[in-house]
């Protein structure tokens, strides 16, 4: 398994390890619920190194990320980031990720760390320009700050600029503890964060200048555990789980982010078919009526007849019930209709709920 540039960093902290992506990442430090909560009541410190980040510049930048994205990239000025998809002809999502724009002719995505080998020939088959395509993920560290008090932690190492005059989705390019950095405004929890970009060899210094800081503001470093409750809270995809190159956009709740007017890109002919016929699958929240957890694939039921299996499912440490999303045929159920969630060969009542939880 690969490891990222902190993991010696994790180990001295006694963080419990997983296997993420092929990627050995930390699971948890002290208990997921303590993570959980300290980014919904003060800050956390996430490293998210294992994500991948390609950089995209020269002739034809521009019109090879807007063939390859769902969302319209020529709505993106400098400084500005976008999230979006990338759809096969079939218009499966092959991921979901971020494109950064520093300009016209350079663009930075970041890609799902499970799909860093897989989305770099994915952009390299459908480039027929000069774009120079560098796959920089090896060389790039990702630590976020996320939390209400990001703002206050962060803006001490950041002397040339208040960072909270950083807007949702926007970035710029600074120094944070004296470290050239990426400052980016744009989270996977529901809470203010920032997620910064450094080089790996300079990766221990920030994350060591940042620890006392976080620490000190009642925050903890977070792990995968609470990244998943967290996101999950705040009605965020995860790919892999809650989509792959078998559901579309519009099965999973993702159709704001298909912009078809006026543009061509990979997948719209079959977006646009689907969407024409009906979409035949839908994303659902729900919330479980008992203290039963349901998990990736239980089957769900309504009125005795299954209409489909959960993708994903967690305790919810802020609602203080258990929580989850679903794929289902049913095309006419809405909110607060009653399903049930087959767990362990026994049938348990859910309510459907509208995402984002919180």
């Amino acid at each position: 398994m690969k490891r990222t540039p902190l993991y010696q960093v994790h180990k001295t902290l006694n963080a419990k390890f997983t296997e993420f992506g092929g990627w050995e990442m930390p699971l948890q430090y002290s208990s997921i619920v303590k993570e959980h909560l300290a980014v919904r009541t003060a800050v956390g410190l996430f490293d998210l190194s294992h994500m991948g980040e390609f950089e995209i510049h020269g002739q034809g930048a521009n019109e090879l990320v807007q063939k390859l994205s769902t969302n319209d990239v020529g709505r993106l000025t400098d400084g500005r980031v976008l999230y979006t998809l990338f759809c096969n002809e079939a218009g499966g999502i092959v991921d979901d990720l971020l494109i950064y724009r520093y300009a016209d002719n350079h663009y930075m995505l970041v890609v799902n760390a499970a799909n860093i080998e897989k989305d770099l020939a994915w952009v390299q088959t459908h480039n027929d320009t000069r774009t120079k395509v560098e796959d920089v993920s090896d060389e790039t560290v990702l630590i976020a700050l996320q939390g209400r008090k990001s703002i206050d932690v962060l803006n001490p190492f950041v002397p040339e600029l208040d960072v909270s005059d950083i807007s949702f989705f926007r970035f710029v390019v600074g120094e944070v503890a004296g470290i050239s950095t990426v400052i980016s405004r744009t989270g996977y929890t529901g809470e203010i964060g920032f997620e910064l970009y450094v080089s790996a060899e300079d990766a221990e210094h920030l994350w060591n200048a940042l620890y006392p800081a976080v620490m000190g503001a009642e925050g903890q470093p977070v792990g995968l555990g609470a990244r998943d409750t967290l996101r999950l809270e705040a009605g965020l995809r995860l790919y892999g789980v809650d989509m792959n190159d078998d559901t579309n956009p519009y099965q999973v709740g993702l159709d704001k982010f298909v912009k078809s007017k006026n543009r061509q890109f990979i997948g719209k002919n079959a977006l646009l078919r689907e969407k024409k016929r009906g979409i035949a699958r839908q994303m659902i929240g729900f919330q479980m009526l008992d203290r039963s957890v349901a998990r990736t694939g239980y089957a769900v039921y309504q009125d005795g007849e299954r209409i489909g299996e959960v993708t994903s499912g967690a305790p919810s440490p802020s609602l203080k019930c258990n929580i989850g999303f679903a794929i289902v045929t049913s095309q006419t159920i809405t909110e607060d209709d009653k399903i049930e969630i087959e767990i362990r060969s026994r049938m348990h009542s859910a309510k459907i709920v509208t995402a984002p939880f919180i």
